[in-house]
């Protein structure tokens, strides 16, 4: 019994199996969250979450409602320095040795067309995911930023144009600690602009002809192999003494072959 009106408690029950479970929990859990922003100190929108716990080997299972009870507790402290406190109290309501979080959700930002300045909101698809355990607690964002390319061989060989093609900037990074043992703050808006740099263009949610004109002249000038793109980022970030640790992904989405290409990097602080 749990105390909870006589019921049983089933989860509590002992498993004779002798297996631990790595992680259990609950995923495709939707709820609304407030996330900081650097220009207007709040967004609100629905996010997915995972949620997860590791389970003793006698055990037979996870109180699944306290995931969701912790959710709602901290639904307003979603960000790289409250995270890692929220996944805490989450191994430490579940009694797990290990929890593990990750949340999904599409952060908006105003951009402003290059020559006619029309303004207009461009959506980006954000991640966090924060891990507490017996050692410690790790977090990271990671954010998908659409660029465009244009191919520097073809643009060599070709006597007029060159081919181009849309793109997608994969990346994720860690920060390095505080005196205060809190991850230091990178804004999300931060990574975008470094992931945009690095293509031939920024993709933009609304272009005026004279836009469209501008950013197909700035491709044209401005070749990018996938390989360029991931170097550009992570040479970026290894300067910034606020990153410990990043992973980059360029996919581009070839216009004239019938494949992708893409390239990646990982660094960490300390390893050269």
């Amino acid at each position: 019994m749990d105390g909870n009106g006589g019921m049983a408690d089933v989860q509590s029950g002992r498993d004779d199996r002798e297996l631990p479970i790595d992680l259990v929990g609950v995923r495709g859990l939707r709820y609304p969250i407030a996330v900081r922003d650097k220009a207007r100190e709040r967004q609100r929108m629905v996010a997915e979450f995972s949620l997860s716990v590791s389970l003793p080997h006698h055990y037979k299972g996870a109180h699944m409602s306290r995931f969701v009870e912790v959710l709602h507790e901290h639904r307003d402290q979603i960000d790289m320095e409250t995270l890692p406190e929220m996944v805490g109290a989450l191994r430490t309501r579940l009694a797990a040795e290990r929890a593990r979080m990750e949340v999904k959700f599409p952060y908006c930002v105003e951009r402003a067309a290059p020559v006619s300045g029309a303004v207009s909101l461009m959506c980006y698809d954000c991640r966090y995911v924060a891990e507490v355990n017996g050692g410690g607690d790790s977090f990271a964002v990671g954010v998908r930023v659409p660029i465009a390319t244009l191919c520097p061989c073809s643009k060599a060989i070709a006597d007029y144009g060159a081919h181009n093609q849309r793109g997608y900037v994969d990346l994720d990074v860690r920060a390095m600690r505080r005196k205060s043992g809190l991850p230091r703050m990178i804004w999300i808006e931060e990574l975008i602009e470094v992931a945009e740099s690095a293509g031939s263009s920024p993709v933009f949610p609304l272009l005026k002809r004279e836009d469209e004109r501008s950013v197909t002249m700035r491709m044209y000038e401005n070749p990018a192999f996938v390989e360029d793109v991931v170097r550009h980022v992570a040479d970026v970030l290894r300067r910034d003494e606020r990153v410990e640790w990043l992973h980059v992904r360029s996919e581009t989405l070839e216009s004239i072959h019938d494949h992708n290409a893409f390239a990646e990097i990982s660094w960490r602080r300390g390893d050269g």
